[in-house]
């Protein structure tokens, strides 16, 4: 009895283990049978009339560029969402133009951003950007945007508005999504006489490049003209941008967080033409800027910083990978350029040497949320912030790296004599005391691990470092061999995929 009883315990526990092995193997794979027999539904996407086009997507004013400036090969800038009406707009336009014309469908990068190297790689003379758009400068090719006129219901916008805003006599500023632009005017017209203080914003592309409809000329008793981030406004005289409450048209995204976090001590509200809601959005600013600020703690305790460029098209993004280079050595921290596209949580997971990534990209690309990345992502700004000791943490917050350049209006040079500084302060996040004259000694290790001496009376060992990291790993590439190998007739492989080879068995 004794033995049945043990016999059925361990045809139990063995039963246990393979249902938990397959419970397991279902949690991080995929079944290759269910792969190939999985159904997919696609929904048909409503393609928008051929009369409707030209109003929809400015085909004649399109034609009227290309044909001005005798451009012969044209280059079409699609995101996703748009990518259905993109041959029918195509054909139109080569039709019209006789010019070569090129459909950009996946981006190097984010869809907001102008793709110029995917539009010379074609070798086009000029590119058209079609949806929303970040409007960041670039400078490569001619360059005009077409902001799709999505649909919104005025009257209900303007009815949010007054819910939200019953002060007729506050001081508001309109900001937008680039796709409404086409419905600010009415909106201003039924607002205006009940609230003079409102001001409305206008898209500005900068630089010399760029093409732009509909550009307005500053009138001559406007005060205070400002631009940020491809809008324009007049503020009246003796009031900033914090004296104004902010409201917002179009969904909430990355513009909108953009605004929030740029100018975060005004008061915000936005109106959502998808489902004509409207509300207040400044509850959640403070919380945003407390995990920016613990980005700041983990990039101040960092040793190894990976730079990633995530732009091609957005001016000065070579000139802020140099000074972000000479910033993190200057703290003592090593620093690594990547390229990797556009970003996911396998492509940083590759790189576990790396103790914290700073992103370079446009100001809404930016502020990535990296709570999933196995390593923080920082901005240029945040990384500043760690590794500039003249510049604070204020109330300031600067997503566009170009105000970090000489000559912007948020720019600090470094302090003097910060490389071969001795002070230290200790981590808020570990406790531990941080200096940042141990790995710049450590940079001129022979080996990259060894005893590094701070002065005469303490040695502090420190081997964290990409290189020791390296060194330390079971596996590092697939190695050559030459000469120690014999030469064999190639044989035929596996066949199947690499979770189930045919001769494996099920």
């Amino acid at each position: 009895m004794l033995t049945d009883s043990l016999l059925c315990m361990c045809h139990f526990h063995r039963s246990c283990f393979k249902y938990s092995s397959v419970v397991m193997a279902d949690a991080f794979s995929s079944s290759s049978e269910n792969v190939i027999k999985r159904q997919v539904d696609v929904q048909e996407t409503r393609k928008t009339p051929q009369g409707e086009l030209d109003d929809l997507y400015q085909i004649q004013k399109t034609c009227d560029f290309v044909s001005q400036n005798h451009f012969k090969k044209v280059a079409l800038q699609f995101p996703d969402e748009l990518l259905h009406e993109s041959s029918a707009i195509a054909a139109e336009i080569e039709r019209i133009t006789q010019a070569k014309v090129f459909i950009l469908g996946d981006t190097s990068y984010g869809s907001c951003c102008v793709d110029e190297v995917a539009a010379e790689h074609v070798g086009a003379d000029c590119m058209v950007h079609y949806g929303r758009a970040c409007l960041s400068p670039s400078k490569r090719l001619p360059l005009m945007y077409v902001f799709e006129k999505a649909s919104i219901d005025v009257d209900k916008c303007t009815s949010v508005f007054r819910e939200l805003h019953t002060d007729t006599q506050a001081h508001i500023l309109i900001l937008y999504d680039v796709r409404y632009t086409h419905a600010i005017d009415n909106l201003v017209t039924l607002l205006c006489e009940d609230y003079p203080n409102v001001v409305s914003s206008q898209l500005v592309v900068e630089g010399e490049q760029c093409y732009s409809h509909g550009r307005r000329e500053r009138e001559p008793d406007a005060d205070q003209p400002s631009i940020h981030f491809g809008r324009q406004f007049s503020l009246k005289s003796g009031l900033s941008i914090e004296d104004y409450n902010v409201f917002y048209i179009g969904q909430d995204g990355p513009t909108l967080r953009n605004f929030m976090m740029t100018w975060n001590r005004c008061c915000f509200s936005s109106f959502d033409p998808v489902t004509s809601a409207g509300r207040l959005e400044s509850a959640g600013v403070n919380r945003a800027l407390m995990k920016r600020f613990y980005a700041i703690e983990r990039a101040k305790d960092a040793n190894v910083v990976g730079i990633l460029v995530g732009t091609l098209g957005v001016a000065n993004y070579l000139a802020i990978i140099q000074q972000l280079k000479e910033t993190i050595r200057s703290a003592g921290k090593k620093s690594y350029l990547f390229a990797m596209g556009k970003l996911n949580v396998p492509k940083l997971a590759n790189f576990l040497e790396i103790d914290i990534f700073v992103l370079i990209s446009c100001p809404e690309n930016s502020l990535l949320d990296s709570s999933e990345f196995y390593r923080p992502v920082v901005t240029p700004f945040e990384m500043e912030v760690a590794c500039n000791r003249n510049r604070e943490w204020s109330a300031e917050y600067v997503t566009d790296f170009r105000h970090l350049l000489p000559g912007g209006h948020s720019y600090v040079p470094l302090a003097a004599g910060q490389e071969d500084s001795d002070e230290t302060d200790v981590s808020l996040i570990t406790g531990a005391l941080r200096s940042n004259k141990l790995d710049c000694n450590h940079a001129n290790s022979q080996f990259g691990s060894s005893l590094v001496l701070r002065n005469q009376m303490m040695t502090v060992a420190n081997s964290n470092s990409a290189a020791s990291f390296l060194a330390n790993r079971s596996w590092r590439g697939l190695e050559q061999k030459l000469g120690e190998t014999p030469v064999e007739k190639a044989v035929e492989g596996r066949r199947g995929i690499a979770i189930a080879y045919e001769e494996e068995g099920a």
